[in-house]
């Protein structure tokens, strides 16, 4: 008897999630105030909903989400960073650094992302990208390396300059990669955060100006953002019952229950659909998935997944590896991922699970990527700072 057969797989998926009434409903539109927004499962990457999702317009702090993961992925925590006199005294928000005042580039993050500190955000740039415009080299970089096709940055700050910008799509994005970084997350989730101060008898007490994270149950992060030209932009993300979601929007006078709004349209009718799970029976006789694979969708979308497998050469390095194949899952005729297949009781399943996705996925496993970044890095100190 052949397992795990598509036909079984489909029926099986549409029996752990009923209709109910019999009926198949598409997910209820929903409005918001922003003049851009986005919906986003971290997990898959999939926008759940989007308003003029791909029109450029000015970001604000949320720029910052940017200047984090960079300096989170190039810099050492531990270093001291020291105030120079072009971060010292920068307009708009700050954390009050004193000229020459030195701080690890750890508390600096916590300033920058709770407290939206535009010193912070220029210490950590000259620190290290060795000058701000190397740093935001970086930045751009980084964009690229993520498909954040309608970005440009200008500065680590977000203060209104000709030719910064981005989209609520591209900010969406850049958020879910971040949201993978364990130290990214331990930062935005955090309520209130106590820095020593070197200036003072009384440690610095920064409190998170994103209000999400004591409005909405499950809040997790992200960023605020104001500039008088840009209005108020914000990114949250909340998780719950396994699935993180993120919501941006721009230019929103009403964002609290804007976000409040999307993430409940999100978990109410985007849950997480398991279409793999890590040793079961998938595709062909006595082949099981090597990994577990879940999508978010709505209930009209349940009847059109499907899934493809294919055999690897036994003479390939994969294959010798102990990936017999792959499992390839469509909606609606587009890949959405794939994982491996393995034989029944293969070490390979005692390995740590990776994702699905291919979303960045293949760079991070590489290391591709972050080489090709530390030789971005290098190439910047070469041209902005004069040296390597």
């Amino acid at each position: 008897m052949r397992r795990g057969c598509l036909l079984l797989l489909i029926c099986s998926l549409l029996m752990m999630h009923p209709a109910g009434s019999g009926k198949v409903h598409a997910a209820p539109a929903v409005s918001v105030h922003a003049e851009a927004a986005a919906l986003i499962d971290v997990k898959s990457g999939r926008i759940l909903f989007s308003r003029q999702g791909d029109k450029p317009m000015r970001i604000a702090s949320l720029t910052k989400i940017m200047t984090a993961i960079v300096a989170i992925e190039h810099g050492d925590l531990s270093d001291q960073v020291q105030v120079s006199r072009n971060a010292f005294g920068k307009e708009g928000s700050s954390i009050y650094l004193k000229l020459g005042e030195e701080m690890s580039l750890q508390h600096l993050l916590y300033g920058l992302m709770l407290r939206s500190g535009n010193d912070a955000a220029t210490a950590i740039a000259e620190h290290v990208g060795q000058t701000q415009e190397g740093f935001v080299h970086l930045m751009n970089e980084k964009a690229k390396m993520l498909g954040m096709t309608g970005t440009s940055f200008k500065n680590p700050s977000g203060l209104d300059e000709e030719g910064h910008y981005s989209t609520a799509h591209d900010l969406a994005k850049l958020t879910a990669y971040a949201l993978k970084n364990p130290v990214f997350q331990e930062i935005v989730r955090t309520k209130v955060k106590k820095v020593p101060n070197p200036n003072e008898p009384w440690d610095y007490s920064w409190t998170n100006k994103n209000k999400m994270l004591s409005l909405y149950e499950g809040a997790d992060g992200v960023k605020t953002g104001y500039t008088k030209l840009a209005k108020r932009c914000l990114v949250s993300s909340a998780t719950r019952g396994g699935q993180q979601l993120a919501v941006v929007t721009l230019n929103d006078p009403d964002d609290w229950l804007d976000h409040t709004r999307l993430l409940d349209y999100g978990f109410a009718h985007y849950p997480l659909l398991p279409l793999a799970e890590k040793g079961k029976p998938l595709g062909k006789e006595g082949f099981v998935a090597g990994a577990g694979f879940e999508y978010p969708a709505e209930q009209s979308e349940r009847e059109q997944f499907t899934v493809e497998t294919s055999l690897n050469d036994q003479r390939s390095v994969h294959y010798r590896l102990g990936e017999v194949g792959r499992a390839t899952f469509k909606l609606a005729g587009q890949t959405i991922g794939s994982v491996p297949l393995v034989a029944e009781g293969s070490p390979r399943l005692q390995l740590k699970e990776r994702s699905a996705f291919s979303f960045s996925e293949s760079q991070r496993d590489s290391g591709w990527g972050q080489q090709w970044l530390d030789a971005v890095r290098r190439l910047a100190k070469l041209l902005f700072a004069g040296s390597l």
